[in-house]
C-alpha cells in the first residue's frame, strides 16, 4: 500500500491511497462470501451463489461496491495505526479508480489529532506572590463572623438608611390606572441595593416606620418587562416595617459562642493564622494559573473546528446547569439577554478555543515529563461517581465508559503535571516561600463541578485522551 500525506488548514489532512490490485481481487472475494451468506438466490444454498449470480439479483455493480468500501476501511484504519494517527472525524473519501486487474486508488481527508509543539514551559522569571495578612484582614473576617450571628432589631428613633431590612406595600399606575406587576402589600427590600426599580428605594431613605411617600419614576429602557421600558409611573408606597442589623459586640463572650476559644485574643490568632493558610494556598493557585498561561502561550498548535465545536457544548451545558440551579429556563435567559442560541455559541467560541489549547498543551507537557495515574485513582474517582450520580444514570454510565475513564485519567494528568512543575520550581528556590497543598476535597476532583458533568451529560471526548484507541469511528 502506497500513501501520500498533504496536511490542511486546522488538522486536516488529505491521504492518497493507492492499493496493489491483488489486495482488491482478494477483496472482491471476501464480499461474493459476504453477500452470498446475505442474499437468498434462487436454486443455491446461502453462499454456494455464484458471483455472477449474486449480480444478477444484486446489481452488477453490488460486488464492486461491497468490496471497494471494505478495503477503503481496512486501508483507512491501517494507515492510522501504521503512522499514529488520531481521527476526530470520518474521512471524506473519493474514490479515482476501482476497476479489477488495477490498483485502487482514492484519497480520504479528515481531521486528526493536532500536533502541539510545545515551547518553554518551565524557565519562567516570575514568582509566587504571597499576599501579607494585616489587622484589616482579621478584623474583617471577625466582622463577618458577627454578621453571621447579627439580629434585626426595630428602627424606633429615626428614618431607613442604607442597609435597613424594610417591608413596604406600594402601588403603581400609569396614566391613572394599575399595571400588572405594579402593586404589593408586602415587599421585603434592603434599602440600598436596587432590587426593583433603580432610583425607587432613593425615595424611600430617611422614611419611618407607617411614614407613606409618593413619587414618580422612569423604567429604564433595558427592563425586563418589554411593555413598562422607558414609560413613567407613580408610586404610593408605605413603610409597613423597618429593621436595622444588629452585630454581637467582638468580645471574649462572643468569641466562646462561635468556638472553642477561650478569648477574643484567641479567636483573632486562630483566624489570622486560616488567613496565611489561605494566603500560601492562593498564592500556589495563582502560580500555578501563571505556569498554565506561560505554557499555553510559547506552545503552537492547530485547533481542530471539532474540539472546538465540542468544548462549545460543553460551556452551553454549563449554562444550562446554572440557569436550572437558579430556576431560569433557557428560553427564559435567552429572551432576557435578547440573544440566539446561535449568538451566545459564537460569544463562547474564543473561551472555548482557549480551553482546548489548553486542555492539549498540559496533556502533552504530562506524556513529555512522564506523569502517569494509577488505574486505583481512577478507580477510586468512578466510586465518587457512583455515590454522588446515584440518581443520574446518563452520568453514571459515562464515568463508567473507556472513554469517562480517559477523561478522569487526563483531568488527573494534567492537574499533577501542573502540581509537579509547581513543586520543581519550589525545590529549585529553597529561599521562596513553602507553598504546601491543602487537603485534597471534591473541587479538585475529575468527577464533579459543572465542567465534569457537563462534559459526561453531551458524552464528549476529553481532547487530551485523544489515542488511536479513543478515536472517533472511521468507517467511510
Amino acid at each position: 500500500m502506497q500513501t501520500t500525506n498533504t496536511p490542511l488548514p486546522k488538522s486536516r489532512l488529505q491521504i492518497e491511497f493507492k492499493l496493489p490490485p491483488e489486495r482488491l481481487t482478494k477483496a472482491i472475494g471476501l464480499a461474493v462470501g459476504r453477500l452470498g451468506r446475505q442474499a437468498r438466490v434462487p436454486g443455491f444454498r446461502p453462499g454456494k451463489a455464484p458471483r455472477v449470480m449474486l449480480e444478477r439479483v444484486l446489481g452488477p455493480t453490488a460486488i464492486m461496491d461491497e468490496a471497494v468500501e471494505q478495503l477503503i476501511d481496512d486501508a483507512f484504519r491501517e494507515a492510522m495505526r501504521e503512522q499514529d494517527l488520531v481521527p476526530l472525524t470520518s474521512p471524506e473519501v473519493e474514490v479515482t479508480q476501482s476497476e479489477e486487474g488495477k490498483p485502487l486508488i482514492f484519497k480520504a481527508v479528515v481531521q486528526v489529532r493536532p500536533e502541539v509543539a510545545l515551547g518553554d514551559y518551565d524557565h519562567f522569571s516570575f514568582k509566587p506572590e504571597i499576599k501579607a495578612v494585616d489587622e484589616t484582614m482579621v478584623e474583617q473576617v471577625l466582622d463577618e463572623l458577627r454578621d453571621g450571628q447579627a439580629t434585626l432589631e426595630p428602627v424606633t428613633d429615626r428614618g431607613g438608611e442604607k442597609g435597613d431590612y424594610a417591608v413596604i406595600s406600594f402601588v403603581g399606575t400609569r396614566d391613572g390606572a394599575a399595571f400588572d406587576g405594579g402593586s404589593s402589600e408586602r415587599m421585603p427590600l434592603i434599602l440600598g441595593e436596587d432590587r426593583l426599580i433603580p432610583g425607587f428605594e432613593d425615595h424611600l431613605m430617611g422614611a419611618g416606620k407607617g411614614e407613606e411617600r409618593e413619587f414618580d419614576i422612569v423604567f429604564p429602557e433595558d427592563y425586563q418587562e418589554e411593555s413598562l421600558r422607558g414609560q413613567t409611573a407613580h408610586f404610593k408606597v408605605t413603610i409597613k416595617e423597618l429593621r436595622h442589623k444588629a452585630m454581637p459586640e467582638a468580645n471574649d463572650e462572643f468569641a466562646r459562642s462561635v468556638g472553642k476559644f477561650d478569648d477574643l485574643a484567641a479567636l483573632t490568632t486562630e483566624l489570622r493564622k486560616r488567613l496565611e493558610v489561605n494566603a500560601l494556598d492562593h498564592a500556589r493557585h495563582e502560580f500555578a494559573d501563571k505556569i498554565i498561561e506561560y505554557a499555553v502561550a510559547n506552545a503552537t498548535v492547530e485547533l481542530p473546528d471539532v474540539l472546538i465545536d465540542q468544548e462549545v457544548e460543553v460551556m452551553h451545558d454549563e449554562l444550562r446547569s446554572a440557569l436550572a440551579r437558579q430556576g431560569i429556563s433557557e428560553e427564559a435567559y435567552l429572551k432576557v439577554v435578547s440573544k440566539t442560541e446561535e449568538e451566545i455559541h459564537a460569544e463562547f467560541r474564543p473561551q472555548a478555543e482557549k480551553r482546548v489549547k489548553t486542555l492539549l498543551v498540559l496533556s502533552e507537557i504530562a506524556k513529555a515529563t512522564g506523569v502517569e495515574v494509577p488505574e486505583k485513582d481512577v478507580d477510586g474517582e468512578i466510586d465518587r461517581a457512583r455515590s454522588r450520580y446515584a440518581t443520574n444514570p446518563n452520568l453514571m454510565r459515562y464515568f463508567e465508559s473507556e472513554r469517562g475513564r480517559n477523561y478522569i485519567r487526563s483531568t488527573f494528568r494534567r492537574s499533577r503535571t501542573v502540581e509537579q512543575l509547581v513543586d520543581e520550581w519550589l525545590a529549585a528556590h529553597p529561599e521562596s516561600p513553602r507553598l504546601p497543598h491543602l487537603e485534597d476535597s471534591e473541587e479538585s476532583s475529575p468527577v464533579t463541578g459543572a465542567s465534569a458533568e457537563a462534559t459526561a451529560s453531551i458524552g464528549a471526548t476529553d481532547p487530551g485522551s485523544l489515542t488511536p484507541e479513543t478515536a472517533a469511528p472511521t468507517g467511510a
